[in-house]
């Protein structure tokens, strides 16, 4: 087993102070990214997902021009993105898109001036490509800590929406006779998937976060019928996601010829999509089915 670690491991990567970082931070956003994901898919806004991420690079690249910690940045404008989406739109599936598009073309421009600005005007090295894919090596203990809070807050969040959160996202008319305040119950959310994607967007990346707050709850669905379980299934699929692509980016440093690192997030993302293709499997759906059917039958 050792020597199996050896070779699949190069030296020291459990040793390595970054690495150790970057493997609580890329875990603990994955996992949120996971459990919030869930009911994106489930309420079908992955639209408004890839809105918040994209927009996330307007809070990213004014954060470097301020000269703070992009992590602020990310979120700031991600919760304000939220709020505004839910403010101006309406409960119509087709309402909320149109108000997400409206945000998000505001946001784009935004970012495009900043980051411009960025590339121009800023002594700071690499901040465009930091904001658009991620710089999961370079997060400092203290932004990791900050993570786990943020993380905490958007997992209470779901947490004690969870059974309201659920009816609404499969019927909007019976959770409204029911008494769940719909709207409310969904502006929360908007902010948890923001707060999410946020911390995705520090991790691997504006541009690519979609893939760690889709992709896994996606995946989970075509394993298990069982949201709670489905939850536990997308959570445990985005930590294994990003902990190989951490290890996989570590590794790439000693691969010929050129020695310098394959990025984190193209690990990240890849590992995704391999993962939703291998759920697409006969034989994994089969195993899923048969399951499904053990559990009608009380055994």
């Amino acid at each position: 087993m050792t020597h199996l670690l050896r070779m699949i491991v190069e030296p020291g990567f459990f040793g390595n102070a970054p690495v150790r970082v970057a493997l609580l931070a890329g875990g603990v956003v994955a996992l949120v990214s996971g459990v919030v994901g869930m009911f994106t898919v489930l309420r079908g806004q992955a639209f408004a997902g890839h809105a918040l991420a994209d927009i996330g690079a307007t809070g990213g690249s004014g954060a470097f021009l301020a000269g703070i910690n992009p992590l602020w940045g990310f979120v700031g404008i991600g919760v304000v993105a939220a709020g505004i989406m839910e403010m101006i739109g309406i409960r119509r599936p087709r309402g909320r898109d149109v108000a997400t598009g409206i945000v998000l073309g505001a946001g784009l421009g935004l970012a495009a001036l900043f980051l411009y600005w960025d590339a121009t005007f800023s002594n700071t090295t690499g901040a465009t490509i930091s904001v658009l894919f991620g710089s999961m090596f370079v997060i400092s203990g203290s932004t990791a800590g900050v993570i786990v809070v943020f993380s905490l807050l958007a997992l209470t969040v779901v947490g004690l929406l969870y059974r309201p959160l659920l009816l609404s996202s499969v019927s909007t008319d019976m959770a409204t006779v029911r008494g769940v305040p719909v709207r409310i119950t969904g502006l929360l959310y908007l902010l948890a998937m923001a707060v999410a994607v946020s911390l995705a967007a520090l991790t691997i990346g504006a541009i690519l976060s979609t893939a760690l707050l889709v992709g896994p709850a996606a995946t989970a669905l075509r394993l298990t019928s069982k949201t709670g379980l489905a939850v536990l299934w997308s959570g445990l699929i985005g930590i294994a996601a990003t902990w190989l692509g951490i290890l996989l980016a570590y590794d790439s440093f000693y691969w010929p010829p050129a020695q310098h690192g394959w990025p984190v997030s193209f690990f990240v993302v890849t590992l995704v999509f391999v993962f939703y293709l291998l759920a697409q499997l006969p034989a994994v759906g089969r195993l899923s089915g048969a399951r499904a059917r053990r559990a009608r039958n009380g055994g």
